[in-house]
């Protein structure tokens, strides 16, 4: 079902080794899921996913094997196979050029390699900027602001009523 493991080529292509992958979950091409999907470390989608994934500070990786119709949350997403959906990542969103995508994508940064199949409404988020402090002297008057004139009555002085 879901494997915690990575293959290692040994170089003779028919030995494949399963070595464990710590913090990495891989749903294999035989596995699909119907639902909603959170955790807490990598997650690698070879299968069929259907529903919501949330990885919040995790990467998640679409294979190129995976097909996935969900809303996504992590903090950075690769895809490289199939997926329809919104895209909701705190850092960096990357199709690569096997991706078909389409959907909705709300990131900070995303790149797109040249062959990649993508329809999306894209939106960057800003980093906080601090607001320019415009510096007035003293002696200037800003064009906003009412003139105020000093006026003598009766040797008192009152200002602008």
């Amino acid at each position: 079902m879901l494997k915690k493991s990575k293959q290692v080529d040994t170089g003779n292509k028919s030995s494949i080794i399963q070595a464990p992958v710590e913090g990495k979950t891989i749903i294999g091409e035989q596995i699909i899921i119907d639902g909603t999907i959170r955790g807490k470390e990598d997650l690698l989608i070879e299968g069929s996913v259907k529903g919501r994934i949330e990885v919040e500070r995790h990467h998640l990786t679409v294979g190129s094997k995976g097909q996935v119709e969900a809303e996504i949350q992590a903090a950075n997403v690769t895809i490289s196979g199939r997926l329809v959906g919104n895209i909701n990542a705190a850092e960096k969103v990357k199709i690569t050029k096997d991706a078909d995508f389409n959907g909705e994508i709300t990131a900070k940064s995303i790149s797109v390699e040249d062959g990649a199949y993508l329809k999306a409404v894209i939106e960057l988020k800003r980093e906080p900027h601090k607001k320019p402090v415009s510096v007035v002297k003293p002696e200037e008057k800003s064009a906003s602001e009412p003139a105020k004139e000093t006026f003598t009555l009766a040797g008192k002085s009152s200002k602008g009523n």
